[in-house]
């Protein structure tokens, strides 16, 4: 018997739909409610990252050490809860969550979730590149979800 296979979802949109204007600049600019499920056996901690493939990998959020469990989440609007995980600093020089803001034309948003093997204990509001740095050689297994916006 196969383990299930490791997935990211939310309820706000759907792999390779559109991600609601309330998740935008456009909008509220919340952070979507997010879920896991199938993470491997060994799973120590879990990182996500929201990227811009079509703007150069531009860095939407960088969420880091949130407990490694087989399957779990992140609600609604986390990133500027006190409960939030640690998070690391976006592309727009600032802590947490920048929702899509395209300059024109549909954009893709990939929302990746790595499960580690080891819990990272970076300090401070570390860019991406230390994230992966500290990332090499500890990735379980990944799980992506993409979605597209566009400005109206």
């Amino acid at each position: 018997m196969s383990p299930e296979p490791f997935r990211l979802t939310s309820t706000a949109f759907e792999d390779g739909g559109a991600i609601p204007r309330r998740f935008g600049c456009d909008g509220e600019n919340m952070s979507p409610d997010l879920a896991w499920d199938g993470a491997p056996e060994g799973t120590r901690a879990m990182v996500l990252t929201v990227i811009d493939p079509d703007a150069r990998d531009f860095v939407h959020w960088l969420v880091y050490d949130m407990t490694g469990t087989p399957s779990g989440g992140l609600p609604l609007g986390v990133s500027v809860s006190p409960d939030a995980p640690p998070q690391g600093t976006n592309s727009f020089g600032k802590r947490g969550y920048g929702g899509p803001c395209p300059p024109s034309g549909t954009h893709h948003y990939r929302f990746t979730l790595s499960a580690l093997d080891t819990v990272l204990e970076l300090t401070g509001t570390p860019r991406i590149d230390a994230l992966e740095a500290a990332m090499a050689g500890h990735v379980l297994a990944e799980a992506t979800l993409t979605g597209t916006y566009r400005r109206s």
